[in-house]
């Protein structure tokens, strides 16, 4: 059981968060297989030209998903990591303002994208990835996530934006 391989850990980064921690879902070669293969199988048969993961985690559950489905893969990374031209999006966080970016050239418009993280909580860096992979033309199809707490209300947020949200395991809180 999935939920099984993730460990908890209390007051992580602060007091009162129970952090959902995933590499030992990954270092379980069992439950990392199982989750690929969830992620992946709504999707069997269906076009996807790429992946997009959002840095870190995402880059490695989304690397696996778009092998699986022989898909391209797109990095979502923090500003500054990558070396091509980019487009950036700033977005907020708990304690204030981050920016991510993708390469200009990543996704030709109209291909279809799935984005891919560890974890939904609040949706703000989801949203931030959706609209940044839409300004350069990509088709949104559906946001992919191991975990979800749905108490912060993040998959709702996404599919407030018309992308279908897919999650393995929720827990309650944050």
């Amino acid at each position: 059981m999935l939920r099984d391989a993730i460990r908890t850990i209390p007051d992580y980064p602060k007091p009162g968060i129970q952090f959902r921690d995933i590499t030992t879902l990954l270092g379980d070669a069992r439950a990392f297989r199982d989750a690929v293969d969830a992620l992946v199988q709504p999707w069997a048969g269906v076009r996807v030209d790429k992946v997009a993961g959002i840095e870190a985690r995402g880059f490695i559950l989304g690397g696996a998903v778009a092998h699986q489905l022989a898909a391209g893969f797109v990095p979502v990374r923090k500003r500054g990591k990558l070396p091509h031209e980019t487009v950036r999006i700033a977005y907020s966080l708990e304690y204030g303002i981050d920016e991510m970016e993708i390469h200009k050239d990543a996704v030709a418009p109209g291909e279809r994208v799935i984005l891919v993280d560890d974890l939904i909580a609040t949706g703000g860096t989801a949203a931030a990835a959706v609209s940044l992979l839409r300004s350069i033309g990509a088709e949104v199809i559906a946001a992919c996530f191991v975990i979800d707490l749905p108490d912060l209300g993040g998959a709702r947020k996404i599919e407030a934006l018309g992308v279908p949200v897919r999650s393995l395991v929720q827990f309650e809180g944050h």
